[in-house]
């Protein structure tokens, strides 16, 4: 019990940083178009980026799947960035009824496979064979808890600006999208696995200078 206390907890952690800022903001992404009322929508996609990231994160304990994290750490921001792509070209919000199933809630399951690749670093550096699936379990368990409390956070925040400052469904959908954009797609820039080489092997150039005080 005490194992599975250390994981949840450890999950929760992982969401709730700074550092998981990324994950928030694809979260928050997924949530923007939709109202309290939408609350088994969300449920869905939320259950959707949680099943996605649950499959890649046991993957990579079992050593089954493995990638470069230079490489996840660069496609998480482009899964937020076609996620606010996907948002900008809405004509609708949540709330009005279609006839088939929303391309976001394949997104949500396709780039939770791309975030559990992420999941998996921080997991793994901690994690042995011994009580994997328990440990898988409540890692998983504490990520969706703290999922849930970004959304919790997103509805309260979008009914606010709906109901209190009167700016239409739509119209925060894409000005919230736009700014998140933005930032993915500097995060995207910043974390390109051949500009993070280039700007180590500057920082590392510079300490060295430093060191010997030629700086």
């Amino acid at each position: 019990m005490q194992d599975f206390t250390l994981y949840f907890q450890l999950g929760i952690e992982h969401i709730l940083t700074p550092d998981a800022m990324d994950h928030i903001l694809f979260v928050a992404a997924l949530c923007l178009r939709y109202q309290w009322q939408d609350w088994k929508k969300v449920v869905i996609l939320v259950t959707a980026f949680t099943i996605g990231h649950s499959v890649t994160l046991a993957l990579s304990a079992l050593g089954i799947v493995q990638f470069p994290s230079a490489w996840i750490e660069f496609l998480i921001p482009l899964t937020i960035a076609a996620t606010c792509i996907n948002n900008l070209l809405q004509r609708n919000t949540a709330g009005t009824r279609t006839n088939h199933l929303p391309v976001i809630y394949f997104f949500a399951l396709f780039f939770g496979l791309i975030h559990g690749l992420a999941f998996a670093g921080q997991f793994l550096s901690l994690e042995g064979k011994e009580g994997l699936v328990t440990h898988l379990l409540a890692f998983n368990l504490g990520i969706e808890a703290a999922q849930l409390l970004v959304v919790l956070v997103i509805l309260s925040l979008s009914l606010l600006v709906v109901r209190v400052i009167r700016l239409s469904n739509l119209w925060w959908l894409r000005i919230a999208s736009a700014v998140i954009l933005i930032l993915s797609l500097a995060w995207a820039y910043d974390r390109f696995p051949y500009n993070k080489t280039t700007h180590n092997e500057k920082a590392v150039i510079i300490s060295c200078r430093r060191t010997i005080g030629i700086v």
